[in-house]
């Protein structure tokens, strides 16, 4: 029997191709989405995805939400107690996986497997230590398709808000701009690939700067 598994779902080409890389192995059975949202917004924390689009992505990838809803601003207290809350939940559910898109940072890591630790859960991350060049083209070729809804304008060109996620914004990027934007660089949200059912018809909408950072709105079409 294989273990039950949530996918730290970010909305993002990273949590999504975490996912394609979990399925192909067979090892988990993924019976859902871990996604913090914020509340005010109404949106996927960081990322600032609506709740719409969210909706769409998962119906996509046949996957149940397992929110955690948090205010903004939000204290780390507040957080943490609301994963928590959430984590209760998927062990009710017989989860004891749960599947990051992280890449390298170790810190990340370090956080999320002390989090989990005593929980009866492990953190599992299938593109951990992938050259993330190596890794972007693979997503590409791979089908993945996505567009940049937040970055940090200190470190890639605000024009690039809106930009679909291919080799032309691969070699537009600064060179001290990971690929794969794992230093914080920039988000993305994913409409297709190998792991949706079906691709997601989006639009582009209103392009803000907020809190340091820009984000590029998308809209169902």
């Amino acid at each position: 029997m294989r273990e039950k598994a949530l996918i730290a779902w970010s909305s993002g080409k990273d949590a999504a191709w975490a996912l394609h890389r979990a399925r192909l192995t067979g090892s988990y059975e993924v019976i859902g989405a871990l996604t913090t949202l914020t509340g005010n917004f109404d949106r996927v924390s960081m990322h600032g995805v609506r709740r719409e689009v969210l909706a769409a992505q998962l119906e996509a990838a046949a996957l149940p939400l397992l929110p955690v809803r948090i205010p903004f601003p939000c204290p780390n207290g507040i957080y943490e107690q609301r994963m928590a809350e959430a984590l209760h939940v998927a062990r009710e559910q017989r989860v004891t996986k749960i599947i990051f898109g992280d890449l390298f940072l170790e810190d990340i890591r370090a956080y999320r497997e002390e989090k989990l630790r005593g929980t009866g859960i492990e953190a599992v991350f299938p593109l951990w230590g992938m050259p993330t060049d190596v890794l972007a083209q693979e997503m590409i070729a791979g089908g993945l398709q996505a567009r940049i809804v937040t970055l940090d304008p200190n470190k890639v060109p605000r024009e690039l808000a809106g930009r679909v996620f291919d080799a032309g914004l691969l070699a537009a990027l600064p060179k001290e701009v990971d690929p794969c934007g794992e230093n914080g660089e920039f988000h993305t949200c994913v409409t297709g690939g190998p792991m949706f059912q079906k691709n997601i018809k989006v639009q582009g909408g209103e392009v803000v700067e907020r809190d340091g950072f820009v984000f590029a709105d998308l809209v169902l079409a």
